[in-house]
């Protein structure tokens, strides 16, 4: 790594528990998620104000579900707009018409079938306010200049969410515990600051400062031939209709306008160069954009009023050799650059942080141990490898449309890139029995790399990270999302969904079946709704008997949380214990089909239930950021019990462990990329 650098007098030391270095997306998702766990984080930017961008077009339908949990998802499908129909060109005469929707729609497992166009400055700030709920702000023209950790500091305690009055009198203490050393560039007065942080993500970026800092390799490959400009354009009103996603595609170039939601005269617009005569690409201007536009749709240049964030984007695919050193992480395009089609970049990044997010924060807690983060790149690192192959293979598919009349946009489009079946099933926390008798169970001594035990990383587990179809009575495997399903709220009798149970930053076990309410009671008894939360859910049919003293209705365990959030973020320790359960009731079947219950459900009725003394049942855990962790028979209270001791801990009066020192091997995971890529 390298050493500060700067030549200005330092002004100022802080201290932060988390610094994020990026304001885009990625780095806004993460800080979001932190602060809504009463993570201390900043987050800064080096452009002097909020950057803009016309390349990415919105959240697929996995990040507006990541969207949903962090409370923003309505405000940004209101800021934008369905996907268009695509009407295609040739010749300046339309060829064909296109909706690669039009078969789509809302499932029970699935609320969002489709991605969603919104203009990325727009996405950033609904999420800088949202941010700003939590009183924090990015602060804008701070370039990082230097980073260096300190090997030899102390382990750190638990900080966050858990801290208490000790917290603040250990402050000085803290700060020399803190790990690593951040130098800002000079500012206008020719001085420089630094901050110190126990953990520091770079969300910076292709570019990545924190990448370079740290000495980590970005492989890969730039086309120089395959060159695109890119601008955001106004047209005369009524120059074409807004309705349609226009694609003119000619022997000689292309141009593609699309509206831009929430303008009555703004458009997308992509082409490709004006070249010299040399065949070299011309840097983009207003007067090149309205020749092109003059050349490939017939419409009149002046059509085209304004110009602005005009830029030239050349296919870049690149990897990072790992995703960690020491305290330092990487997300989002400081990790891996994909070619555009399919418009996985961004949604990739906002998906490596929600993965990020809730570990750091169970970390700072003290309730898990250090080790936890080592999953972040074990996870994510396969993921990102599989999308730039997947997004290579879709740009070729394009390419070769669109040399043919009536080929277009849509041939990027298909199921992989919803991102629904992205999953982790070759993880060490997509647990078996057998996997946590080896991994997680005191007296696994014997094993002490059973995280990489031949299971884990099969072919048949590594091969299909966007997963593959599941029967109904299968239901999801460990490390696969965990698929939603609309339910009715047990005490209120109002309609939910089982992603609205699982929003917010706690991990939920949800308990099919009447054998499962002793082992929801021990969980809430255990964790108190601190890290955990419970969910009973209830077949239409089945006996409930009084309600039971641990379930709440949803509106409840909302407002109790949130309450419990801001109890944190202004320092009150007393409303530590947040709500321990709740209950919903499966009136149409989803959720028993969604998690392959049913015959257990049915077993469960035919027998008479708890009446006749024969609890069956089923125990599914779903971790914070929507993946089942674990799924096992309901009179498996060991897995359970041991599952949660390692995400969070023995429970909320337990003390901690001591930390250990977890930074990652750069060659641990080769194996298991390649077999995923060949997957």
């Amino acid at each position: 790594m390298d050493a500060d650098r700067g030549a200005g007098t330092v002004t100022s030391t802080d201290v932060t528990v988390v610094l994020v270095v990026g304001a885009g997306p990625t780095g806004l998702v993460l800080a979001c998620d932190l602060a809504r766990r009463g993570i201390a984080v900043r987050i800064v930017d080096r452009s002097p104000a909020p950057p803009r961008t016309s390349r990415a077009k919105g959240p697929n339908p996995r990040s507006l579900e990541i969207l949903d949990d962090l409370g923003v998802a309505e405000a940004v499908l209101a800021a934008g707009s369905a996907p268009l129909p695509m009407l295609k060109y040739r010749d300046r005469a339309p060829v064909a018409r296109a909706d690669p929707w039009a078969g789509s729609a809302p499932s029970p497992d699935a609320a969002y079938d489709r991605a969603w166009l919104v203009a990325q400055w727009r996405l950033e700030e609904i999420l800088r306010a949202r941010l700003a709920g939590y009183g924090v702000r990015v602060e804008l023209g701070r370039k990082v200049v230097g980073l260096t950790q300190s090997p030899d500091a102390p382990a750190e305690a638990g900080a966050g969410a858990e801290d208490g009055p000790e917290a603040d009198a250990d402050a000085d203490a803290d700060a020399e515990a803190s790990r690593v050393v951040v130098t800002f560039a000079e500012d206008r007065r020719g001085e420089e600051a630094v901050l110190r942080a126990r953990y520091v993500v770079g969300c910076d970026g292709a570019h990545s400062s924190v990448r370079k800092l740290l000495g980590i390799g970005f492989e890969g490959t730039t086309r120089e031939d395959q060159v695109m400009v890119c601008g955001d354009v106004e047209l005369a009103e009524d120059a074409l209709d807004r309705g349609l996603w226009h694609q003119w595609f000619d022997e000689d170039g292309a141009v593609m306008l699309c509206p831009i939601p929430g303008t009555r005269t703004g458009w997308w617009f992509q082409a490709g160069p004006e070249r010299d005569g040399r065949g070299r690409p011309l840097a983009p201007t207003a007067d090149g954009f309205r020749r092109l536009l003059a050349h490939h749709t017939g419409l009149p240049g002046q059509a085209l009023t304004r110009a602005e964030l005009l830029s030239t984007y050349r296919v870049n695919v690149r990897m990072a050799d790992r995703f960690r050193s020491g305290q330092v992480f990487l997300a989002g395009d400081a990790a891996h650059v994909h070619a555009i089609a399919g418009g996985l970049g961004m949604n990739t990044g906002i998906q490596d942080a929600f993965n990020l997010g809730w570990k750091l924060g169970e970390v700072l807690a003290g309730r898990a141990d250090p080790e936890l983060l080592d999953t972040y790149e074990e996870e994510r690192l396969p993921v990102a490898a599989r999308t730039l192959d997947l997004t290579s293979e879709r740009l070729r598919a394009t390419l070769e449309a669109i040399r043919r009349p009536g080929g277009g946009l849509d041939s990027a489009i298909t199921a992989d890139t919803t991102g629904l079946g992205v999953g982790y099933r070759w993880s060490s926390l997509a647990a078996d029995r057998t996997h946590l008798d080896a991994s997680t169970h005191p007296d696994a001594g014997s094993h002490p790399d059973a995280h990489t035990h031949p299971d884990r990383t099969h072919p048949a587990t590594v091969t299909h990270p966007t997963g593959a179809p599941l029967t109904a009575d299968e239901g999801p495997q460990a490390g696969d999302r965990a698929p939603d399903a609309p339910c009715t709220d047990a005490a209120t009798g109002a309609g939910t969904r089982l992603h609205r149970v699982f929003a917010g930053p706690r991990t939920t076990v949800l308990g099919f079946g009447s054998g499962s309410a002793a082992v929801l009671d021990e969980v809430a008894a255990t964790y108190g709704g601190t890290s955990v939360r419970t969910c009973r859910v209830y077949a239409a049919d089945e006996d409930r008997g009084e309600n039971r003293a641990g379930e709440q209705s949803q509106e409840q365990s909302q407002e109790q949380g949130e309450e419990q959030s801001a109890d944190r973020h202004e320092g009150r320790t007393g409303a530590e214990a947040g709500p321990p359960g709740c209950a919903v009731i499966d009136a149409e079947g989803h959720a028993a089909a969604a998690y392959g219950t049913g015959a257990s459900a049915r077993a469960d009725a035919s027998a008479g239930g708890a009446a006749s003394g024969a609890r069956t049942g089923t125990i599914v855990v779903v971790r914070p950021d929507h993946h089942v962790g674990l799924r096992v028979p309901a009179d498996d209270a060991r897995s359970v019990r041991e599952y949660l001791r390692r995400l969070h801990g023995t429970g909320h009066s337990a003390a901690r462990p001591p930390e250990q020192s977890s930074e990652r091997s750069p060659d641990r995971f080769p194996d298991m990329v390649d077999a995923v890529r060949k997957g």
